[in-house]
């Protein structure tokens, strides 16, 4: 193939050699999601990147140890004892949404608050196009069989979502997101109240 630049030399110059060189290789550019067709298991992980991405899911990665957090989150010892009051009450401020995060990981099921932000996000959607995109990658990432952070629910609400999932309304993760909020909240909030994480808070 001849130089386009020995053909056109008007475009002799830095920004049009970058346009030259951006339009010869865009259809090789354009070729290459036509390797993997299927959505395999680095197409999982990438959507489950992107969903991580969000604020509500990566604020308390900074916190550490939990001999951090109380310093990291500038909690005071009034504030934490508040979150003992009830579980709507730890869920509704941030810090107290970091330490109970943070307590989960420590248990590995940190899957169950990071479904129930998803489902929250998903509800303060604005249009329908969003609701496409935000629902399969929820199904993807929490609900289908071996999902990377699939969640402990029924069979019957587990099908009633992969049945509904091609065209989602906002209330369609409802059945699931509330059977995940009754378990942490009987089962791993009595939990995190007894933890040391949460002593170390209250002191």
């Amino acid at each position: 193939m001849e130089n386009p630049l020995l053909l056109f030399p008007q475009l002799n110059t830095s920004a049009s050699k970058d346009k030259l060189y951006y339009k010869v290789m865009k259809p090789a550019i354009k070729e290459e999601p036509n390797k993997a067709s299927k959505p395999g298991a680095k197409q999982k992980r990438n959507r489950l990147s992107l969903l991580l991405q969000k604020p509500e899911f990566h604020e308390s990665d900074h916190l550490g140890k939990p001999g951090n957090l109380t310093k990291a989150a500038s909690v005071s010892p009034e504030e934490a004892v508040k979150w003992g009051e009830s579980f709507d009450k730890l869920l509704s401020e941030k810090a107290g949404l970091d330490a109970f995060t943070k307590f989960l990981k420590t248990e590995f099921s940190e899957e169950n608050i990071e479904f129930w932000i998803a489902c929250e996000d998903y509800k303060k959607s604005k249009s329908a196009h969003e609701l496409l995109p935000k629902a399969k990658t929820i199904f993807e990432t929490f609900i289908q069989k071996d999902a990377p952070k699939e969640i402990n629910i029924d069979f019957h609400t587990k099908n009633d979502i992969s049945q509904n999932i091609s065209e989602p309304t906002l209330r369609c993760f409802d059945a699931a997101q509330s059977s995940v909020y009754c378990l942490m909240a009987k089962d791993s909030f009595p939990r995190f109240l007894r933890s040391e994480l949460y002593k170390e808070l209250v002191k």
